[in-house]
């Protein structure tokens, strides 16, 4: 057993060399986009130097850093490899399945904070279903974006109720932007609202750190209601091939 775990711990080793000599050699460079806040984008910033930068490389493929994806990516290799710690999803998800809901509504549960754990926060419901939508059927598309509205909503006739969860994060005299509350009045009028409502209803706000659900359980459910791309996500040509481009390869250059 000694020898096995010394065998591991060189091999760890090795493995921390070889990347360090990588990164070495590499020029890293964070999208404005993920550093606005800490920086102000508007003003002039420190930039590599030509010194700092010579015999290096911009890095213009996936970063050494993150887990490998394979060369056709799948939905669950993103939940595995990019996604995560996603319990949040499959736990609405598996909530959604006990309740006996429709798969479509399932799936949508699954999918419906993708942006945060993969992408974005800001808009995420907007992002989320820009990602799905070319794989997807409509209902589940449009029930990913409209939760991002209808969440800020209570709707008594099911039983919802704004989370208390939001006072806590956000303030008591917190209210919702415009053009949130322009999508949730036109939600309300939609013929797919419950879709959209039901994501709401099964959007936990608080895990049970004792359950963990592998997002393996719900392969069948994908199976039948996500259009796996046979190049894989992000290699295809959809309209959103880029969006998984980019969670595949978050710090490439251009």
């Amino acid at each position: 057993m000694s020898v096995s775990l010394k065998t591991l711990s060189d091999r760890a080793e090795a493995h921390e060399e070889e990347l360090s000599r990588k990164l070495d050699d590499l020029v890293i460079v964070k999208s404005v986009l993920y550093q606005s806040g800490d920086i102000d984008p508007a003003e002039e910033r420190e930039r590599p130097s030509r010194e700092s930068t010579k015999g290096k490389t911009y890095l213009m493929e996936p970063d050494p850093r993150l887990r490998p994806m394979p060369e056709a990516p799948t939905l669950i290799d993103f939940f595995r490899h990019r996604f995560g710690p996603s319990q949040h999803l499959v736990q609405s998800a598996n909530l959604a399945l006990k309740n006996g809901l429709d798969e479509k509504v399932v799936l949508a549960c699954l999918l419906h904070d993708i942006a945060v754990f993969g992408l974005i926060r800001a808009d995420h419901g907007y992002w989320g279903a820009q990602l799905i939508e070319p794989y997807v059927d409509e209902e589940i598309s449009w029930a990913v974006r409209a939760h991002q509205a209808l969440r800020f909503y209570p709707d008594e006739s099911v039983g919802y109720e704004y989370p208390e969860v939001y006072l806590r994060m956000f303030g008591a005299d917190y209210a919702p932007d415009p053009y949130i509350d322009r999508d949730y009045q036109e939600a309300r009028k939609h013929k797919w609202y419950m879709t959209a409502r039901l994501i709401t209803l099964n959007d936990l706000y608080s895990f049970d750190p004792n359950t963990e659900i592998d997002i393996q359980q719900f392969e069948d459910i994908i199976g039948r209601h996500f259009k796996q791309p046979k190049e894989g996500l992000g290699m295809d040509n959809s309209p959103a091939s880029h969006m998984w481009r980019t969670i595949i390869a978050p710090t490439k250059f251009l």
